[in-house]
């Protein structure tokens, strides 16, 4: 009877045991709810998006199962996938299978060569940390700096507006992450955001359009034109393919009057009902006092005639 008992509870001892080591080999699954719910309460997660029966998805998972138990005690970060997302196209349009580190709620992307291989993957993700901690990966800038008027390190600007009117440039952040990742030490990546503290910078460099990529390089200004916005690109852009580009004269800022009226002219271009709807005011406005002042003409007219009428009268 000892024996059973101690035989069945060898085997539960084992089945655990088996339990814990098949969890351990692969990812906790999660909902595109929880994954977004991850984001907000937890600094550090790491996301791969995969479909099922997906062969290429799957060397991702055997890829980040090997590293998780690493990523978990350095970076106590959570370690999830999610299959089927409705998320993923904001992060790659490629889609699955894509991996996506979340640092503090900001997407990076995590291009295939590092996804793929354990030792690039978990070199770049803790040395992503390592340079969050320092403030290296991407510059916030409102207003260029006086000492980079003509920068002697390039830096790259990327104006956008980061709202839900821009689906293009929420696409873009987690991309634009990397680039910062990929060009650390290197080159001052930086983003703008002209609808939010940046107007004066991008009146500066005539940006209208979001987004826009420059390269300021030793005084020189270079715009990137291709509609290819991928890491690849950008990366290829900054460190060649710039030299292809027609240079450009760096903008001094606009004095106070100049910047105004620019502003002016920007408020218009950009909200042309409000314009026209002023204009036709303005008309009504024109026309009215047109009238009124015809109509004050006339009753002086008629008062002089009357008057010189009755004048008339009383020499008679």
């Amino acid at each position: 009877m000892f024996r059973e008992y101690f035989f069945l509870l060898l085997m539960f001892f084992y089945c655990g045991l088996l339990t814990d080591l098949i969890k351990s080999q692969t990812l906790e699954v999660v909902t595109d709810n929880e994954l977004l719910d991850l984001c907000r309460s937890e600094n550090q997660v790491v996301a791969l998006f995969t479909l099922k029966d997906c062969e290429k998805c799957k060397k991702y998972e055997e890829t980040l199962t090997q590293i998780r138990e690493e990523l978990v005690d350095s970076l106590n970060a959570w370690v999830v996938k999610v299959e089927g997302s409705n998320l993923v196209h904001i992060y790659n349009p490629a889609k699955e299978p894509t991996l996506v580190m979340f640092r503090h709620g900001v997407p990076l992307l995590v291009p295939e060569p590092e996804a793929v291989n354990d030792e690039f993957l978990i070199d770049m993700l803790l040395n992503t940390e390592i340079l969050l901690l320092k403030n290296l990966m991407i510059i916030v800038l409102n207003i260029l700096p006086r000492h980079q008027q003509e920068p002697q390190q390039a830096i790259g600007l990327l104006n956008c507006n980061y709202s839900s009117d821009s689906i293009e440039c929420q696409r873009l952040q987690a991309r634009w992450e990397t680039v910062g990742a990929k060009l650390k030490n290197r080159v001052n990546v930086a983003r703008v955001n002209r609808y939010i503290g940046g107007s004066i910078t991008a009146r500066r460099f005539a940006i209208s359009q979001s987004p826009t990529f420059i390269l300021l390089r030793r005084g020189v200004m270079y715009t990137y034109t291709s509609t290819d916005h991928t890491i690849e690109s950008f990366i290829k852009f900054v460190e060649e393919d710039y030299k292809f580009t027609v240079k450009g004269q760096v903008p001094q800022p606009k004095s106070t009057f100049d910047d105004f009226v620019h502003m002016c002219f920007d408020v218009i271009r950009e909200n042309p009902l409000a314009w026209k709807l002023g204009l036709t005011v303005l008309s009504v406005i024109l026309l009215c006092l047109a009238a009124l002042k015809t109509t004050s003409k006339s009753s002086e007219y008629k008062s002089k005639k009357k008057s010189t009428k009755s004048s008339s009268k009383k020499s008679k």
